[in-house]
């Protein structure tokens, strides 16, 4: 067991069900094909780590993702309160550390995750700011609950009304450097992980014309 925790945060790759704003541009094969392309940017990342890693499925565990790791279904009424309790199992467990993060970063890497983990030698909360408002990593050295609760969730505001409220307990606070995650089509064709895979770009051009 490391002192610190890695937790990543899956949906269930079911057609339909991901990705679903960009999904009205290129159908739901082809958002199915792109998240399913971002979880394996995510497993490569995590699979480089030297640090414990937990991963928590939206609904049902699966066996050819992360193997030999710890699984779990996250446990929760909104999205808040799944992270929460993904955070006070670890701690429970016996981390100081622990990192948060999703499956939908196409530049995510080992590095970025590993500075989540130094942050908190220095502070109690860490985040990486996403470029739509909200953030794709959340840290922490202690629980402190406020950060998961009554929050606008997926809403442009998330990390300025998160970080106002945390200043306001005096908590040491670091901040990573910015990502993008892909919500929208534009998000996709704008992002290296689209252009450099001419497979995903014919699959996503045949579903548009498809459609």
């Amino acid at each position: 067991m490391t002192d610190a925790l890695v937790i990543v945060f899956v949906k269930n790759i079911k057609l339909g069900t991901v990705k679903t704003r960009l999904a009205k541009t290129i159908g739901h094969h082809g958002a199915f094909k792109v998240y399913s392309e971002l979880v394996k940017v995510t497993e490569n990342a995590t699979s480089e780590l030297q640090i414990d890693t937990r991963i928590y499925f939206s609904t049902a565990l699966v066996d050819h993702q992360w193997s030999n790791k710890f699984k779990a279904v996250q446990n929760g009424d909104d999205l808040g309160e799944r992270m929460l309790n993904a955070f006070r199992d670890g701690f429970k467990a016996g981390y100081k550390k622990i990192v948060l993060i999703g499956s939908d970063l196409p530049d995510i890497n080992s590095k970025h995750i590993e500075k989540g983990i130094e942050a908190l030698e220095t502070n109690d909360v860490v985040f990486g700011p996403a470029e739509d408002g909200g953030y794709y990593l959340v840290g922490l050295s202690q629980l402190e609950t406020s950060i998961f609760k009554n929050k606008p969730w997926s809403q442009t505001n998330l990390l300025n009304i998160t970080l106002k409220e945390l200043e306001q307990l005096k908590l040491n606070i670091g901040i990573l450097e910015p990502l993008n995650d892909i919500d929208t089509y534009e998000d996709l064709i704008a992002s290296d992980f689209y252009k450099n895979n001419p497979e995903l770009q014919e699959r996503i051009k045949e579903e548009i014309y498809n459609q």
